[in-house]
């Protein structure tokens, strides 16, 4: 900007030859170029990146992750995601630490699973255009190479469970009017045949099984985080039956899935407590038996032995619980429930093996990078199958995270997550970043990120990472503290976590930035409206900078879920709330350096709301870095963006903390 500034200085007043003014211009505008930065963002405000940081952050930057993505059905090796160019796709791993062969060549994300039953290695893929989340599902055949689609091309279509043959798999589809999301048979076989089978009118079914002899499904009506109704659907007459909720009270149902003889169903409840409980309902009686009401925590992810498998495992269900952040993996048999022994993580994607006699999952751990492991149900073993690589960095350097709690303004404790860089001391006080998750409804865990081992490891920052109320995995009460018209008592919580900062000997107070997407960015936004004074900058990554114009412009197949969690705008007394908390509202009050990115094909925050507060703060004469990419939506999911966005970032924090 002040180079641009001296540009029309010098051309009003004439000083500028023809000549001169275009070499002038030329070197002007090659100095605002930074030959790293990707062609699909646009950059204001933001200087170019020095060699020097981008060599340190090269390793972190490479730093890969693998997720297990299911067991091969002829029962040779397994099917994973991961990173070896600029996007992550499918690679087919045929034994623990063998080749990874890749399997999906896309220029934008893939994901996907096996076809049950399938033996010659048939993939069904979900992948989306641009970050524009209008998801397609492919069909790939072990004697084809090119995929074939199954969907329209056009609406949003998510790939939900497939039929035990492997014949037919549902879809969850707003192709017939671009809201309503519809559930969808298609037949990997038979590109563009699409069978109707549930229509709905503006209510939200998600499919969560379907029964081994194929003709019902199991779903539940999403309202919000804290209501659900789960029912049975009948696929030959299209009748819904619901699954009664115990004691007729709003409740969460999560994970649902058939019992191996198909005479039960194994739900994730909070009707019986705070917690999503582990239920198996009988389907002819509807009687609920609570299975882990001695878990204070709730019950995430289950899986259950196929039918046919070995008769060690016959009838066994895994499933994992939530314990203050970390995971612990749980084995029932009878009614009797084992806990396993896994490293300190998150267990995601459990899966048994066709033959049962495995179990396949995902584990992230906060000192190392996701990898894809299973274990042995007769032996107890642990196997590992990928090994991602850590940038050439060795695993012992990482830094675990410790869990501590802080008060608040209601005397509640506010559990969160802190890594703290080794040089920390009361001598020797680091600068902070707060970390704010989004969701809200979401939950901060412990898990691998090279940007904050980078920060705390290599610049001595530490990094926060709480879970003010909203947040998931502390109970239904925690969750909805924070619901309409008591959004801001969330960011007073982190008015009471800067309070505790300023209680510990070894980080300063004085120099504390915070970080946030989606929702997390609103938290970024509304903490400098209320705390610039004790906050040096701000990062908001896809954030809302008004609840009125984002629920106004979400994408319409969202927008009455967002209302069940943040107000319906449309009414007169959110309307008051909202013109009295939102950031674009209060902008002036932010007194401190922002840096905004966003994605321009974001379906869930509009990018217009990156564009509404950038100006707003500019004009309070603060700095403002925007960063804004044309071929990414809710989130960067593209490598080169990726890596020149966190650098800018972290450049930013460099300016603005000033570690040593």
């Amino acid at each position: 900007m002040d180079r641009l500034f001296l540009l029309r200085t010098l051309l009003m007043s004439g000083f500028l030859s023809a000549s001169m003014l275009a070499s002038f211009t030329e070197k002007l505008l090659a100095a605002d170029v930074d030959p790293r930065r990707p062609q699909a963002i646009e950059a204001e405000g933001v200087p170019q990146i020095p060699d020097d940081l981008w060599q340190r952050l090269r390793q972190y930057q490479n730093v890969r992750q693998a997720a297990f993505r299911g067991w091969a059905p002829d029962g040779n090796g397994i099917l994973i995601q991961t990173r070896f160019g600029n996007t992550a796709q499918l690679h087919r791993v045929y034994q623990p630490g063998g080749r990874r062969e890749q399997v999906t060549f896309f220029d934008e994300p893939a994901d996907g699973r096996f076809i049950p039953s399938v033996p010659d290695g048939t993939l069904l893929i979900s992948i989306a255009s641009g970050g524009n989340e209008q998801y397609q599902v492919l069909a790939t055949h072990h004697e084809s190479s090119q995929p074939t689609l199954l969907t329209d091309g056009k609406s949003r279509n998510v790939l939900g469970p497939v039929r035990p043959d492997g014949l037919f798999a549902i879809v969850s589809s707003t192709e017939r009017n671009g809201r309503d999301t519809d559930l969808l048979i298609v037949d990997p076989n038979r590109p563009g045949e699409r069978t109707t089978v549930l229509q709905t009118d503006g209510e939200m079914w998600m499919p969560e099984d379907w029964s081994a002899e194929g003709t019902r499904i199991l779903m539940r009506k999403y309202v919000s985080i804290n209501e659900c109704y789960p029912a049975l659907l009948d696929l030959s007459s299209g009748k819904k039956t619901l699954i009664p909720i115990p004691g007729e009270v709003k409740s969460a149902y999560g994970t649902m899935r058939f019992s191996s003889d198909g005479q039960s169903a194994w739900l994730t409840c909070d009707a019986a407590g705070e917690f999503r409980q582990l239920a198996r309902v009988d389907l002819t009686s509807m009687e609920y038996q609570w299975v882990s009401k001695d878990i204070p925590w709730d019950v995430k992810e289950v899986a259950v032995a196929p039918s046919g498998a070995s008769i060690v495992t016959s009838g066994m269900v895994a499933f994992t619980t939530n314990e203050d952040g970390p995971s612990a993996l749980y084995l029932l048999s009878g009614d009797k429930a084992q806990k396993l022994d896994i490293p300190m993580g998150q267990v995601e994607n459990l899966e048994f093996s066709p033959d049962g006699l495995h179990l396949g999952f995902t584990l992230l751990r906060p000192d190392r990078p996701s990898d894809a492991y299973s274990m042995n149900l007769t032996t107890g073993e642990l196997t590992q199958w990928s090994f991602s690589e850590a940038g050439g960095l060795p695993l012992h350097s990482f830094v675990q995270p410790q869990i501590v709690r802080f008060k608040t303004f209601d005397e509640r404790q506010i559990p969160a997550f802190v890594y703290r860089p080794a040089r920390a001391s009361k001598d020797h006080k680091v600068p902070v970043i707060i970390n704010i998750h989004g969701g809200p409804e979401s939950q901060s865990r412990p898990y691998f990120d090279g940007l904050t081992q980078f920060h705390v490891s290599e610049l001595g920052m530490a990094v926060i990472y709480p879970n003010v109320r909203g947040s998931d995995g502390y109970g239904k009460t925690y969750l909805q503290l924070d619901n309409g018209p008591k959004r801001e008592d969330s960011v007073k919580d982190i008015g009471a976590l800067l309070d505790w900062i300023a209680t510990q000997p070894d980080l300063d107070s004085s120099r504390v930035a915070v970080y946030g997407g989606s929702y997390g960015g609103y938290m970024v936004l509304a903490s400098l409206t209320h705390y610039s004074d004790r906050l040096k900058c701000g990062v908001d990554i896809v954030g809302i900078a008004s609840f009125k114009t984002f629920l106004e412009n979400t994408s319409a197949y969202r927008r009455d879920l967002r209302r069940a969690e943040y107000g319906d705008e449309r009414t007169a007394e959110m309307q008051a709330v909202f013109q009295k908390i939102d950031p674009l509202n209060n902008a002036d009050r932010i007194r401190t350096a922002l840096l905004v990115a966003h994605g321009k094909n974001d379906p869930r925050v509009p990018f217009s709301e990156a564009e509404q507060i950038a100006p707003k703060v500019r004009a309070n004469g603060q700095t403002v870095w925007t960063l804004y990419a044309g071929n990414e939506g809710h989130g960067f999911a593209k490598k080169e963006n990726r890596d020149y966005i966190t650098a800018a970032i972290t450049l930013f924090y460099l300016q603005h903390l000033k570690p040593e």
